[in-house]
């Protein structure tokens, strides 16, 4: 008899579907066709015991079983339940009249139990996109899923309980997510805010250009003056997440296995620190079975690189074209696959071996010349990508003690929305510009229009300050930011002179 049942496989960040059609006839011999990796080919014994354990066998004849299309590998264990049901179908152990209707997923224990699957969300969009009726999958994954309307979703333990479902024996419990409720409630749930960080205004400020132009940030300073604590609240002042980014961002989640059991949608900014150590592989993406890589986990939200020089030079050039293009292309023999990866870029360094350069107390024990040497560990195409330079100094001790309360993360996000809708508004014409970080050359001569004044102020700052080049487009694109949290509709020479103020490593004098 032949019974066909469905699965899917995740390619970059979206699903395909697998029809699993099984064949069962006269002999004694398994084959597994369809292109399975040794995961998918091991599924035969964990099947077997599964089935043995809940009182079902796997038939002693001849079992076929094709997995199509053929020309896309199906990797992992997620296919474990999606055969064991075709075999219990084609075996006449259950009733094949509904299988058809429904994904099924899951990994199966040797005592039936399931174990959670990646990318349910996906997998969810594309069964209700080809017009199936449910998804049946581990409890696990069920919430996530869930998200999807319009598409019956059934969370399940072990497999006895599938078995009773397409026998009419008994009913599933269907996961129900209202979406937009839960989405809304958790919006502004962030763990860390602006009002626990004493002194450090210039800092904040810098931050917040940062968070209202899409900016990419380098803070430089001491150990210990606070760059990591500053970094960390930088999600909380980003404009709320939408709908459609949250689902997106869920999305990345969901495929690299990194969503929670009571997870449902990501409604925060997310915020991915890896360490210094890591591959370029794991930076950007990729592997022999390609996963999204930190800089698309952080699509959305903020990468933050502490400790920048420590990275092995490789992984920071890497970093390069994704900046630019806000996306990640993973290209193999077989397959190419895209991630999307919009991220807003915070890095984090101290001034030189020691951490003591310009320090206001301490004496910085550097050799000559081991500060800049320190510095071009950072190369210029990379610094080139990064508007907002700031130099951040330790707290004093009468700041740290002063008990006055701080401005909080919500009202500075207040400013924040309100920049980036003005931004909305001008960019409304140019699809996939949204902030002023994204312009081109040629749209920032008509954009960032300065006067008389601005231009000489511009000009002696780049003479006496030995700024480099690639400075001029970065600090008009920052001054036009300025302009927008002054809700100036032209760029003023005193928004110019705070933009100037943030280019400090492009002065040739830095660092000796």
């Amino acid at each position: 008899m032949l019974v066909k049942t469905f699965g899917s496989a995740i390619i970059g960040i979206k699903a395909i579907p697998i029809t699993v059609e099984v064949n069962i006839d006269t002999g004694i011999q398994f084959f597994l066709v369809g292109l399975p990796d040794s995961a998918v080919k091991e599924s035969h014994q964990r099947i077997e015991a599964a089935l043995r354990n809940n009182g079902y066998r796997i038939p002693g004849k001849k079992i076929v079983i094709n997995m199509a299309p053929a020309d896309i590998r199906k990797e992992g264990s997620a296919y474990d339940l999606t055969l064991a049901i075709g075999i219990l179908a084609a075996s006449e152990q259950i009733k094949p009249d509904k299988v058809g209707d429904y994904i099924i997923m899951g990994e199966l224990s040797l005592d039936g139990g399931l174990q959670p699957i990646k990318g349910s969300l996906p997998i969810a969009i594309e069964a209700r996109k080809k017009g199936f009726k449910g998804f049946i999958l581990p409890r696990q994954n069920a919430r996530e899923a869930a998200i999807v309307s319009d598409l019956e979703v059934y969370g399940v333990e072990n497999i006895l309980e599938v078995i009773r479902f397409f026998n009419d024996e008994g009913t599933l419990e269907r996961e129900v997510v209202n979406t937009r409720e839960e989405f809304y409630a958790q919006l502004n749930d962030y763990e860390f805010d602006f009002s626990d960080v004493k002194g450090q205004e210039n800092i904040k400020r810098a931050l917040e250009i940062a968070a209202a132009g899409g900016h990419n940030v380098i803070l430089i300073g001491p150990p210990g003056s606070g760059k990591t604590m500053l970094a960390r609240r930088l999600p909380g002042i980003l404009p709320p997440l939408n709908l459609h980014e949250a689902l997106e961002t869920t999305k990345i989640h969901s495929v690299a296995g990194k969503m929670s059991r009571e997870a449902s949608l990501i409604s925060v900014r997310p915020f991915r620190s890896p360490h210094h150590t890591i591959s370029d592989v794991a930076l950007v993406g990729g592997g022999s079975n390609p996963q999204p890589g930190e800089i698309s986990l952080a699509h959305n939200g903020v990468l933050f690189l502490d400790e920048l020089p420590e990275f092995k030079r490789t992984v920071l050039e890497v970093l390069r074209q994704p900046l630019e293009d806000r996306r990640i292309t993973v290209s193999r023999a077989r397959l190419t696959v895209e991630y999307p990866a919009s991220f807003m870029l915070i890095a984090a360094m101290n001034p030189c071996p020691c951490g003591f350069y310009n320090h206001p107390d301490k004496e910085c024990s550097c050799a000559p010349g081991v500060v800049q040497k320190y510095l071009n560990k950072i190369s210029g195409p990379l610094l080139d990508r990064i508007d907002i330079h700031v130099e951040v100094v330790p707290v004093p001790f009468r700041e740290l003690t002063d008990a006055r309360s701080t401005e909080k993360s919500d009202s500075i996000r207040k400013r924040v929305v309100k920049a980036r809708n003005i931004q909305e508004e001008r960019y409304k014409e140019n699809k996939g510009i949204h902030a002023n970080a994204q312009i081109t050359s040629r749209m920032l001569r008509e954009i960032c229009v300065i006067d008389n004044t601005g231009h000489e102020l511009l000009k002696t700052a780049m003479e006496k300050l030995s700024l480099s080049a690639r400075a001029y487009d970065r600090i008009l694109k920052v001054a036009r930011t300025i302009a927008d949290l002054d809700e100036s509709e032209n760029i003023r020479p005193d928004h110019l002179a705070e933009a100037i103020h943030f280019r400090s490593l492009d002065r040739e004098t830095w660092g000796g």
